[in-house]
C-alpha cells in the first residue's frame, strides 16, 4: 500500500512538474500549534515539499512526519512514536486547487484553496483561504487553517488529554522558485 500511495504521489509529482509554469519549492515551512489550559504545543517542519501550477492552480504538497522538530525532545519522540505513529504513517500529502489564482502581483491576493489532506492513511477534504503573491520569480504562499484531532484517529491517552488541544491550527509558508 506504501508503494502504490508513493507511485500516486509521484505521478501527480511528476505530472505538474512539466511544463514551464510550475514552481516548486523543497525548503518549505509547515507548523503547528496546540493552545491547551495546561500547556502549548509548537512543533515546526521545514523539509516541506510543495510544486504549484499555475495554469490551472493545482497544487501538492509533502512533509515527512519526523521532520517536525519540537522544543522538548520527549514530546517529538512522543508525538512520532505514540501520537502519530510515524513509523506506519511516514508522510503528510495534500493534493488540491488554489481557486481565484488568476494574475500574480507583489501584492497579497487572497485565495481559496480547496483539497484532500491525508495524515495518518485517512484523507478529509480541507478548504482554507490564503495570502499568495510573486516576489520577483517566486510564488510566496501563507495561511493558515484549523484539524481537528479526532478527524484523523489520532489517539490521545486519558491522562495527557487536557494537555493536548482538540483542534490543531496549521500554519504554511511556501516559497516556490520556478521548476526548471
Amino acid at each position: 500500500m506504501k508503494t502504490l500511495t508513493l507511485t500516486l504521489f509521484m505521478a501527480l509529482f511528476i505530472g505538474l512538474a512539466h511544463g514551464q509554469e510550475k514552481y516548486i519549492t523543497k525548503q518549505g515551512n509547515i507548523s503547528f500549534y496546540s493552545h491547551s489550559p495546561v500547556e502549548d504545543i509548537e512543533a515546526e517542519n521545514n523539509q516541506v515539499l510543495s510544486i504549484v501550477d499555475t495554469s490551472d492552480g493545482e497544487i501538492a504538497v509533502s512533509l515527512l512526519i519526523q521532520s517536525f522538530i519540537f522544543e522538548k525532545s520527549l514530546m517529538q519522540e512522543h508525538f512520532n512514536e505514540n501520537y502519530m505513529e510515524s513509523h506506519k504513517y511516514p508522510k503528510a500529502i495534500f493534493r488540491g486547487k488554489i481557486l481565484e489564482l488568476g494574475d500574480l502581483t507583489e501584492n497579497d491576493k487572497t485565495a481559496t484553496i480547496q483539497g484532500e489532506l491525508t495524515i495518518r492513511g485517512i484523507s478529509k477534504p480541507i478548504e482554507t483561504t490564503a495570502n499568495i503573491k510573486k516576489m520577483d520569480d517566486s510564488i510566496v504562499l501563507t495561511g493558515s487553517f484549523l484539524v481537528e484531532v479526532k478527524d484523523y484517529k489520532i489517539k490521545i491517552p486519558s491522562i495527557v488529554a487536557n494537555n493536548i488541544a482538540k483542534t490543531i491550527k496549521v500554519s504554511f509558508e511556501l516559497i516556490h522558485q520556478p521548476y526548471n
